[in-house]
């Protein structure tokens, strides 16, 4: 089965192609529109909390069933799931919009986005990975895509072919968030599955370890988020761990100095000096992005940042720089306000990209498998 597409499996250059040949038709007519007569389409139906109210009444209670065991057993579930949904929701595809000649511009209206493209296994023999075999996906831990495994299999042994993958990602991130400490919210539902995904697109759709506040905020503006959205999801961060060749640079070569970050707490340098030796050390070996409470999702992630204790340069960045330190130090003595605001960014963020309906999406049997 192929990564691309159910029906045909274009390489990324044609479709490219395709895309700039509508481009350039529309330029050229742009002053004299052509007009198309189509018939009246409803709107997409929008995400909603009640979406399955009556084709799957009981998919929170099914998800959050596994969610909770997950939890129990393995606790790395929880921000494993978290980042996995982060991970899917920021890689997308293009998306060009014109307000007329919609019909020729559909072809290339397909972006990723919150559609657990995330979750589709590359094909054996296949040339074009799926994104989950990027460089940037591979220490996304298995504890995350097991537990939408399970979910999966429980909602569709309940509720055959009415749940999408990418909609129970987006709860049981939720539930991880709230079992670890953190906000409960509703999660709006309603997202399909994407049909396209390609580790060719990840690069330049994740933030990375070493990323400037600059371009930080160019990223997720470009997603549609915010300044504050930036501050308020990178609070994340108060679960979850990071390899040493995440953040090693910054202790022996900062910059190209050969000296380590300015921006590290002393006793915190000496501590990940003796976990991560420059050269030599081993490469699963792990550090806590919150020193202080790694394993509670809480407001204590912007208190570090202020006591220099940032695991991450893209993380400790956000104190340094004057368009980010006022949020991170509001967050940091309101734990109510951020929970408010984390909550409200995760609602923005996981509308990001959806696919409403078999043109553009589809409800995957096995989230691994693009049918």
């Amino acid at each position: 089965m192929p990564v691309l597409s159910p029906t045909s499996s274009p390489s990324s250059s044609s479709l490219v192609f395709t895309c700039f040949f509508i481009i350039l038709f529309v330029t050229i007519n742009s002053s004299n529109p052509v007009a198309i007569t189509t018939k009246a389409k409803r709107p997409p139906r929008q995400l909603s909390v009640n979406y399955y109210a009556k084709s799957c009444p009981q998919v929170e209670q099914l998800v959050g069933s596994i969610t909770s065991q997950q939890f129990k057993e393995t606790p790395v579930s929880a921000p494993a799931t978290i980042r996995l949904f982060f991970h899917d929701c920021f890689v997308e595809v293009m998306q060009i919009i014109f307000n007329y000649l919609s019909v020729l511009t559909s072809a290339c209206m397909q972006a990723h986005g919150c559609d657990a493209s995330i979750l589709i296994a590359t094909q054996p023999g296949s040339k074009i990975l799926a994104e989950k075999d990027a460089a940037d996906n591979r220490d996304l831990r298995t504890e995350g895509f097991d537990t939408i495994t399970r979910a999966k299999a429980l909602v569709e042994s309940k509720c055959p072919g009415i749940v999408s993958c990418a909609d129970i990602l987006a709860i049981a991130a939720r539930d991880f968030i709230h079992l670890a400490g953190g906000p409960y919210y509703v999660v709006k539902k309603g997202r399909w599955d994407g049909k396209i995904s390609m580790a060719s697109r990840v690069p330049n759709n994740l933030p990375h370890a070493n990323s400037t506040v600059d371009q930080l905020i160019k990223l997720f503006s470009s997603k549609g988020l915010t300044i504050q959205d930036l501050v308020v999801l990178s609070g994340a961060h108060t679960i979850g761990f990071a390899h040493c060749k995440n953040f090693v640079d910054r202790l022996y070569n900062y910059k190209g100095t050969k000296q380590a970050d300015p921006a590290i707490d002393p006793r915190l340098l000496k501590a990940l000096k003796m976990s991560c030796p420059q050269v030599g050390g081993n490469a699963d070996i792990v550090a806590p992005f919150d020193v202080t409470t790694p394993f509670v999702f809480d407001h204590a992630y912007y208190a570090n940042l202020q006591s220099k204790l940032g695991l991450l340069a893209s993380d400790e960045g956000l104190f340094l720089d004057p368009r980010t330190k006022p949020l991170v130090q509001s967050f940091g003595l309101d734990k109510a306000k951020f929970f408010l605001a984390f909550s409200a960014a995760m609602e923005k963020m996981g509308s990001i990209g959806v696919k409403r309906g078999r043109r553009h999406g589809e409800k995957r049997k096995a989230c691994s498998i693009h049918m």
